[in-house]
């Protein structure tokens, strides 16, 4: 299936189908203020493991990030000081993946041999959204693009349909996608350090 929707104005309506598709265990690629992304509930351990397969990993060795609906969730899922959440709040929402560790309300699939999960709050509205309809997290992964593959096939959406239609339930067609990932920031350690230079300037 393919949703054409606007991020400046997305239909409430076609955002409740969606929702209603991830809680029963479906598949999705959805627009972010970076790349187009793979993702679903990350409460549902047999989508969590259909994303694992889309990327050929195991769920345990995936180390997915996960997108949350504002700041106030995030504390829910992971460990933040008053210093990194004082850097969050200034990146977020923008293209930024926080490293943080998990906190137990974290479903054990995706924190099997892990203490850390990346979080995003993208700067995008139908993703958003989606999550702030959901009430909990959405899992989230990168649309890779083939080696030698012409970089429309991450970034424009319908294409991104045509080249996944059969592996995910449904592609979300927003805006033309950046073919550039978000920038890594590691707050696991004594010290905040970016492990990524991506979109986010810090």
């Amino acid at each position: 299936m393919y949703a054409r929707l606007f991020e400046d104005n997305p239909n409430e309506k076609e955002i409740r189908k969606i929702v209603d598709l991830l809680q029963r265990g479906g598949v999705i690629i959805y627009p972010t203020d970076t790349i187009y992304a793979i993702g679903c509930d990350i409460f549902n351990a047999k989508a969590v493991q259909r994303v694992s397969a889309l990327r050929g990993m195991k769920p345990e060795k995936a180390h997915f990030s996960m997108i949350c609906k504002d700041l106030s969730e995030v504390a829910t899922y992971a460990k933040v000081t008053n210093e990194v959440f004082r850097v969050m709040k200034r990146c977020l929402p923008g293209p930024f993946t926080f490293v943080l560790p998990g906190t137990t309300r974290l479903p054990n699939l995706l924190m099997m041999k892990r203490k850390t999960i990346g979080i995003r709050v993208p700067d995008n509205f139908i993703t958003r959204a989606i999550t702030t309809a959901m009430g909990s997290p959405l899992l989230t992964t990168s649309v890779k693009g083939a080696p030698g593959e012409d970089e429309e096939y991450i970034t424009d959406p319908e294409l991104i349909h045509e080249k996944y239609e059969s592996l995910v339930d449904l592609v979300i067609g927003g805006e033309y996608g950046k073919n550039i990932p978000s920038t890594v920031v590691d707050c696991t350690g004594d010290e905040i350090t970016i492990t990524r230079q991506g979109l986010g300037i810090f």
